[in-house]
C-alpha cells in the first residue's frame, strides 16, 4: 500500500467513526427516482484482512458516460472529486489531480476495491442493473436507502447508501 493510499484509508476510517456519532435528519417522503443528481451518505465495508470500512458524504451528478462523484467529510470538507467523460477519468484531491484509464480504475483507486459506479446510476433510479458478482437491494429505495453486496470476487463488500431527502 502506498503512503497516499494509507493516508486515504486512515482518513476514511476516521470519517467512519465520526459519522457513526452523527445523526441525519430530513423530511419524510419518497425520492425522485429519475434524476441525474443525488446526495447523501455512503458506507463501504470490505471484508479483507484486516477488514476495511469507509463512510463519507457524497454528491453524484450526471450519468454513466459523464459525471462527477464528490466525497466529503462529516464536517463538509471535500475529500475527493472523481470526474469522468468519454476518454477521461480524473481524481482531484486537494491541489493534486491524477488521471486514470477508466471510471472503474478510478473508483478502485479511491476505495481500494472495484465498485460498480456505472450501475449505481441505474440502481438510484430504481432500475435493476446486472453487475457480475453484485446483488443490489432496491426494495427500500423509496425510503432513500440502497444496499448492494459484492459476493465475488473475494473479498466480499457491502455498499450502503442513504439519500438526503
Amino acid at each position: 500500500m502506498t503512503a497516499r493510499a494509507a493516508v486515504w484509508a486512515g482518513l476514511l476510517i476516521a470519517i467512519l467513526f465520526i459519522a457513526g456519532c452523527a445523526s441525519q435528519s430530513g423530511a419524510g417522503g419518497t425520492f425522485d427516482q429519475k434524476s441525474e443528481h443525488w446526495s447523501g451518505r455512503l458506507g463501504l465495508t470490505v471484508d479483507s484482512e484486516p477488514p476495511q470500512s469507509y463512510s463519507a458524504g457524497f454528491t453524484l451528478l450526471g450519468n454513466p458516460q459523464a459525471g462527477e462523484f464528490s466525497l466529503s467529510s462529516p464536517l463538509g470538507s471535500t475529500l475527493a472529486v472523481m470526474q469522468w467523460r468519454p476518454g477521461q477519468a480524473l481524481l482531484r484531491q486537494g491541489e493534486q489531480t491524477r488521471s486514470f484509464a477508466s471510471l472503474d480504475e478510478l473508483a478502485a483507486a479511491v476505495t481500494g476495491t472495484p465498485l460498480p459506479v456505472r450501475a449505481l446510476f441505474g440502481w438510484l433510479n430504481g432500475t435493476p442493473q446486472a453487475v457480475e458478482g453484485w446483488d443490489a437491494d432496491l426494495s427500500r429505495l423509496e425510503a432513500g436507502r440502497l444496499t448492494a453486496r459484492r459476493l465475488m470476487p473475494l473479498p466480499t463488500a457491502e455498499l450502503r447508501v442513504v439519500l438526503d431527502r
